[in-house]
């Protein structure tokens, strides 16, 4: 399994990007998928969780209200749209396979991860 996240870049505060993560396989839609991120100097952090079917959303609190993950089983994408961006959400975000079929927010349940794309996000 291969995951191969795109659409990052340099942004003002207030302004919107849109995460793509690809996955290679015949089994994408068979798990959850996960974007975690890590700022300058922090450790990694869950941002957001997909279902396999994509019916059960998970957001950190941070974010909750200005991302949404989306993902189309067809296209073996998962997706992160984020508004109203802060120069807090400056990181490098990755996308991950979960291990099961359930949304979950630790690395742990997570088994394949993608290289990173980084957002960063101007005052």
């Amino acid at each position: 399994v291969q995951l191969q996240a795109s659409g990052g870049g340099l942004v003002q505060a207030g302004g919107s990007l849109r995460l793509s993560c690809a996955a290679s396989g015949r089994t994408f839609m068979a798990y959850a998928m996960g974007w975690f991120r890590q700022g300058p100097g922090k450790e990694r952090e869950f941002v957001a969780a997909i279902s396999w079917s994509g019916g059960s959303t998970l957001y950190a609190d941070s974010v909750k209200g200005r991302f949404t993950i989306s993902r189309d089983n067809a296209k073996n994408t998962v997706y992160l749209q984020m508004n109203s961006l802060k120069p807090e959400d400056t990181a490098v975000y990755y996308c991950a396979r979960g291990l099961s079929r359930l949304v979950r927010t630790t690395e742990n349940e997570y088994g394949y991860w993608g290289q990173g794309t980084q957002v960063t996000v101007s005052s």
